[in-house]
């Protein structure tokens, strides 16, 4: 089952039980395994049983632990022996309105009241999380919707409660981007967005506890799986955009360039033009853009001349127009990007395009945005397709990344040999132990690098963090630039030391960079930094998952030998004493 906005409240209320066993029903070894404590300031069972079934559509299998009701404080600082014991990944804080005890301010509320409250309960928050540093996990903390009712009418906003409450989700998102263990959920947002009267049942909090209403607790979790998929590499990574009926009004082949509508000349046009800067910010922040448009080329290229045009051609890392059914176009657009089909969302006016892309292609996202321009972008927003935890520069970049990809391999057909090529393209690497700088970028490649991935394993900021301090381990990083430019930090590599043996936990690379020699680069390196660590032998290890076909026989094409192979996975073993270099194209940089 997938879930896609609108959500279907009455559905998932009368049938979550059905929903999950159905769920559970797939492969779930396959599944991302994760422990998620849920301390709640007022009753979460509700929220629990919603995210589970939202959690296994991404692919998460969870497993719970709830505090006692209103138990969340005590059971983040002094703990009970069955969270201590459970060690959660996640340590979701379920707090809202209700949570905050207004009663010290008092009435009229002073500003001194007002900021002794603020100091007070970001105090409270910190405390929580320093405490919960001792699981190693990821701390998920709700800010704080607005009250139902106002005490001071449109006064309180400035003297009032609800200026309190805004005051303080201020403080404490300042809070929050200091630590980068925590992050926010944005619970003010998500009650403004449905209102507030549908968002408080009250009730609903008198006779069970629950702090807003069934609806709210749904779209609370569907907000939350979003983000902890984010974490862990379920986010989309490209969109990939019919044209006609879609990035302009009409059909450019009948109508001519000057017969479409865009701009702000007509409100049809100004819906297409909205929508155009909506995908170009994506793109802004991170997200590739592509085409996929039954067309002729020169046509649908012509469109994008419009002197109201938002978007150019530029813009599109991938541009496919023909007349093949688009979900062979589609297919053929993961293909030349190097990502998996699951990257990708695909958004189509056409009713029977999505309904063919997403019955041949189940893994690309395909939201029912209709055919009113209007509602694309309620759709797009809604599903969280594009949720991110953090946002880098190599983030920033990735556009320009594909782009620069795009020239490489433009220019690659002008040359006799491969090897030739590779030579031309002048590449120096900075490979370096990992630097506190570039941890957050780490980690978020560790979550959502899926193909040139050895195990697959997921590593929160936590982990990654620890383990960057621990001597025991080997971490490196590697960049890559060229004539064409950055590619940024594309490569990870963590080794564990066990007396004189080095077990490779973690062996991957970003699929820009495939057939570039990067991992000989890496490879190298990691094995001049293993030998002055007293390091004999390196351990390899392959399991597979349903993306990481390609790094099979990684590390026999790197010289080790194989020891042990299944279904499933595979070791290797490679001794150091006669280790010959295996990167002669490219140049290596270990100087901070």
């Amino acid at each position: 089952m997938r879930f896609n906005f609108p959500l279907d409240y009455d559905l998932i209320l009368r049938k979550k039980r059905s929903i999950k066993r159905n769920l559970l029903e797939q492969d779930t070894t396959r599944f991302i395994q994760k422990k998620i404590a849920i301390l709640g300031g007022s009753s979460t069972a509700e929220i629990k049983d919603f995210l589970e079934i939202f959690l296994l559509d991404l692919g998460i299998l969870p497993q719970f632990y709830e505090s006692e009701y209103n138990k969340y404080y005590e059971d983040a600082i002094f703990g009970t022996q069955e969270l201590e014991e459970f060690k959660p990944d996640i340590i979701y804080l379920h707090t809202s309105f209700v949570n905050l005890h207004f009663a010290s301010l008092g009435t009229p509320i002073t500003k001194e009241n007002k900021q002794n409250f603020i100091t007070q309960n970001c105090e409270k928050f910190l405390n929580m999380w320093k405490a919960l540093e001792r699981f190693n996990g990821v701390i998920i903390q709700n800010n704080f919707e607005l009250p139902p009712h106002r005490l001071l009418g449109n006064l309180d906003c400035l003297q009032g409660r609800v200026g309190v409450v805004q005051e303080l989700n201020i403080a404490l998102q300042n809070q929050i981007e200091k630590y980068p263990r925590v992050y926010l959920h944005d619970l003010n947002y998500l009650s403004s967005m449905l209102g507030l009267e549908r968002y408080y049942d009250k009730s609903l909090f008198y006779q069970a506890k629950y702090a807003m209403s069934m609806e709210s607790m749904i779209e609370i979790a569907f907000s939350l799986s979003r983000l902890i998929g984010s974490l862990f590499g379920k986010s989309k990574k490209a969109l990939v955009l019919d044209l006609d009926n879609t990035c302009w009004g009409g059909v450019i082949g009948d109508d001519g360039l000057m017969g479409i509508s865009i701009g702000d000349e007509t409100a049809l046009g100004e819906g297409y033009s909205a929508f155009q800067q909506y995908a170009l910010d994506l793109k802004n922040r991170g997200v590739i853009l592509a085409v996929c448009s039954k067309n002729e080329i020169e046509n649908a290229k012509e469109g994008f001349s419009h002197p109201r045009s938002v978007l150019c051609v530029e813009d599109f890392a991938c541009f496919m127009a023909n007349w093949n059914p688009k979900n062979e176009n589609i297919a053929l657009i993961a293909k030349t990007l190097n990502i998996g089909e699951d990257s990708l969302v695909f958004v189509d006016d056409n009713p029977s395009e999505r309904e063919i892309v997403r019955s041949q292609l189940s893994s690309v996202s395909v939201p029912e945005v209709g055919d009113n321009v209007i509602d694309y972008i309620t759709h797009l927003d809604r599903n969280y397709f594009f949720e991110t935890p953090s946002l880098s520069q190599d983030d920033l970049k990735r556009s320009e990344y594909y782009l620069q990809n795009s020239q490489r391999l433009n220019e690659q057909s002008s040359f006799k040999s491969y090897e030739e090529f590779l030579q031309s393209l002048c590449m120096q690497a900075e490979i370096l132990e990992f630097s506190p700088i570039y941890l957050e970028r780490i980690t978020q490649l560790i979550n959502k690098t899926n193909q040139f991935n050895c195990t697959t394993k997921r590593y929160d900021f936590g982990m990654v963090e620890s383990i960057s301090k621990d001597e025991k381990y080997i971490c490196l990083y590697g960049k890559l630039v060229d004539k064409y430019g950055d590619n940024g930090l594309i490569a990870i590599s963590i080794g564990r030391i066990v007396e004189d043996v080095c077990h490779l936990d973690l062996w991957l690379m970003s699929c820009r960079v495939l057939k570039r020699h990067m991992e000989y680069a890496m490879l190298d390196s990691f094995v001049e930094i293993a030998k002055k660590r007293g390091v004999k032998k390196l351990v390899g290890y392959y399991f597979k998952s349903p993306k990481n076909q390609m790094v099979a026989n990684l590390y026999e094409d790197f010289g080790f030998d194989l020891v042990f192979k299944d279904e499933e996975q595979s070791l290797f073993e490679l001794e150091l004493k006669d280790y010959k270099n295996k990167n002669f194209i490219i140049g290596v940089n270990h100087d901070k």
